[in-house]
């Protein structure tokens, strides 16, 4: 069984609810998955949106949020996960804003599409110490057992 991601918030390229937006309460998507690979050691999450700032002219990919470390045994996060509930041994990163946590869409023009990147890696990382992502890219390099997408998509 492959590796698969979904939410009960939205479908495969479906539009994000704007409660989870910046126009609502900004908090994070209930997501879940299956199909972890039976000598994975650890997921790691990242969502972030390619087509910033305008999806007709994309000059930089916006990171929302970054998870490593999420245990095998988990099987999703719950809608507005607060820090304090993370699965035990999860470890943030720092998004665009230079914050940890979520930080949900808020496009300044146009539809833009908002991957949800779920990892299963062969090995559990060390603490990073809230990386970004390329830096969170670099510790996965060569650990990838497998990947699961989601996208969603929001206008304002």
């Amino acid at each position: 069984m492959a590796l698969s991601l979904s939410s009960k918030d939205f479908v495969h390229q479906g539009e994000i609810p704007q409660t989870l937006t910046c126009d609502g309460n900004d908090s994070s998507p209930a997501l879940s998955w299956s199909g972890v690979p039976a000598h994975a050691k650890s997921l790691a999450l990242i969502i972030d949106d390619p087509d910033a700032p305008d999806p007709a002219n994309p000059k930089m990919t916006w990171v929302h949020w970054i998870l490593y470390n999420i245990p095998v045994s988990a099987t999703g996060l719950p809608r507005a996960l607060d820090a304090s509930d993370l699965p035990l041994g999860a470890l943030p990163g720092k998004n665009d804003w230079g914050k940890t946590g979520y930080g949900g869409p808020c496009p300044p023009i146009g539809r833009h599409r908002y991957f949800h990147k779920l990892y299963a890696l062969d090995i559990e990382l060390p603490n990073l110490h809230h990386p970004t992502k390329a830096q969170l890219e670099a510790a996965m390099a060569g650990h990838v057992i497998e990947k699961a997408e989601l996208i969603g998509t929001y206008q304002r």
